[in-house]
């Protein structure tokens, strides 16, 4: 696998508290737009059942640069993971186990209570509700 780091410059304040929007863009969408510098095309693990703005996931889509971006398992139900997990026996995250079945960056993810929905643990108590890596 050719597998490449992406780091980001440190902030001396903590963006995530004073800017959660911008902080996304900076560490995670800004990361992304560097790694995918002269692609073509990207692929990601988004899936419908995930959250109500992902409900019309396409499998192929041209994204906002003009790449091609693959959601080859956006149609998978949690019951396909799970399957999928099983029958291929994939390491699991052992935060999902601890209360955090939607895992994202540190400052920004909480676990949720059983029955919660599995993404209320990501910016819990802002209106916020994706990062902006999947805007299409």
């Amino acid at each position: 696998m050719n597998l490449r780091i992406m780091t980001v410059k440190h902030h001396d304040e903590e963006l995530w508290k004073i800017d959660p929007e911008n902080c996304c863009s900076s560490v995670k969408v800004g990361q992304l737009d560097r790694a995918l510098l002269g692609k073509a095309a990207w692929m990601s693990g988004l899936r419908r059942v995930e959250a109500a703005a992902r409900e019309s996931a396409p499998i192929i889509v041209r994204d906002l640069r003009g790449l091609v971006k693959l959601n080859p398992i956006a149609t998978w139900t949690d019951q396909d993971v799970a399957g999928y997990i099983e029958d291929h026996d994939v390491p699991v995250n052992p935060l999902t186990q601890q209360g955090y079945p939607s895992i994202g960056c540190m400052p920004c993810t909480q676990p949720v209570a059983d029955g919660d929905d599995p993404r209320a643990g990501r910016w819990a108590g802002l209106d916020k509700t994706e990062c902006g890596l999947h805007d299409m």
